[in-house]
């Protein structure tokens, strides 16, 4: 349990009073990936919402980076954000920004104070994701996988234990969802930790890993070559 960066233990996910998941069962070690997969309305975003504090956990055992999500506050919730990175689906950029700004917003939000460590640490982040010569533009001004590729470098950027990818390419064509998997794969092959919820089964099957699966109200691992 000791290298369990996630451990759920008979939970139960709600969504609003309506039960979606029921006796959950999970663990995830330090530097494993995890595909979660299900069909609409399964269970798989309020089981990510769970995980980062949006949802509250009302049944069950569950911690995360550290953190037991029975007894997450609200006053909590910033200091879990820190220790897990979030992409979504819909990239949730700032338009009225740069680039660069965008990531600025999220550090200082999050804490940092020294002007020249963010401006470095921008840098860093950016170049891992091959948008180093782009953080002046508007994220109005970049393609989908672009985006993408900024909502990856801000998920970085407080080096998280765990990134909690939700439909990462569910707004991509497949040519750019394959370039922000092969990223994502190389951030996993760093030493990080991933989960990612996705519909997209020819990555699935390209890019092996375990994957679990919400289907009628439970959570449970599928063998990787298992019709989905």
């Amino acid at each position: 349990m000791a290298d369990a960066i996630l451990h759920l233990e008979d939970v139960d996910i709600y969504q609003r009073d309506n039960l979606v998941l029921s006796k959950v069962n999970l663990k995830i070690e330090k530097g494993a990936f995890f595909y979660l997969i299900g069909k609409t309305g399964s269970g798989k975003s309020s089981l990510m919402k769970t995980l980062y504090g949006d949802l509250l956990l009302k049944n069950g055992k569950g911690s995360i980076v550290g953190f037991d999500l029975r007894k997450l506050k609200e006053k909590d919730i910033p200091f879990l954000r820190r220790k897990i990175g979030i992409v979504f689906q819909d990239f949730k950029l700032l338009n009225d920004r740069t680039v660069f700004d965008n990531l600025l917003f999220v550090l200082k939000a999050t804490g940092w104070k020294d002007k020249d460590k963010m401006t470095a640490k921008i840098h860093e982040v950016l170049e891992k994701v091959a948008m180093k010569t782009k953080g002046f533009k508007k994220p109005f001004e970049l393609s989908g996988g672009e985006q993408q590729r900024v909502a990856i470098a801000r998920a970085l950027l407080n080096d998280p234990d765990l990134i909690l990818a939700d439909e990462p390419t569910g707004n991509l064509d497949p040519k750019t969802s394959l370039e922000v998997m092969q990223l994502l794969n190389e951030i996993h092959q760093s030493g990080k930790s991933i989960l990612m919820a996705t519909h997209d089964y020819a990555l699935i099957v390209k890019f092996k890993q375990k994957t679990i699966k919400c289907e009628g109200g439970e959570l449970f691992e599928v063998v990787q070559q298992a019709s989905v």
